[in-house]
């Protein structure tokens, strides 16, 4: 499938890119991209919630009251789980949320989620640009000239470049990242993507193999 090339003013160039069907023109399968954001956002959890058990809980450990013939439910110390103000049974302990995804499944994922933004029409291929210093003002008027300063923008450059990122930091809708560190989440909560020519060359050499 060929795409024209916007330059940073928004206008069509004589140039042309031809986006490889096997990473931008896959039928997608949605389990796969199910799977991938699961793991993207379990590994996002912190996982430090705890709470304190009966043997970390402070306090006697007399017996209150007898055993049998109280008329209500058994209990030991201060600290049993039946009272108030007790010790919890089973609590959040901390632990790791995020879980082993196979590599090609998560490469599947991010062809199917690039797919899905060629067929919405959400895709916009530029040339390479940079600024000379971090500029808000800069990448606001980019994002004017290709008509998507309204929408929630991800847009992907070949390498990391800092002006271009510290200059998107303060817009809470846009978003930059680098080629190599796409993901299936961040292509799909974007509404739409803007990539540079170099970009597209490394996505297809990542996800083309």
């Amino acid at each position: 499938m060929e795409v024209i090339v916007k330059n940073i003013k928004g206008q069509d160039t004589s140039k042309k890119v031809t986006l490889n069907d096997g990473v931008f023109g896959v039928e997608p399968n949605d389990h796969a991209i199910y799977l991938d954001v699961k793991q993207y956002l379990a590994a996002q959890r912190q996982g430090t919630a705890k709470s304190k058990e009966r043997s970390e809980m402070s306090g006697s450990t007399r017996k209150l009251g007898r055993q049998k013939g109280g008329g209500g439910a058994r209990r030991g110390d201060i600290n049993s789980p039946v009272l108030v103000g007790g010790a919890r049974v089973f609590g959040p302990k901390p632990r790791n949320y995020d879980f082993k995804l196979n590599k090609k499944v998560k490469q599947l994922a991010r062809r199917s989620a690039l797919s899905y933004k060629v067929k919405e029409d959400a895709l916009i291929v530029v040339e390479d640009f940079t600024f000379d210093a971090p500029k808000t003002k800069s990448f606001i008027e980019l994002l004017n000239n290709l008509q998507i300063a309204d929408k929630k923008a991800l847009v992907v450059v070949a390498g990391a470049d800092k002006n271009v990122y510290l200059s998107s930091r303060n817009l809470p809708k846009a978003k930059v990242a680098a080629a190599a560190d796409l993901n299936t989440y961040g292509v799909l909560d974007a509404a739409v993507m803007v990539v540079t020519e170099s970009a597209v060359a490394k996505i297809e050499e990542v996800l083309a193999k």
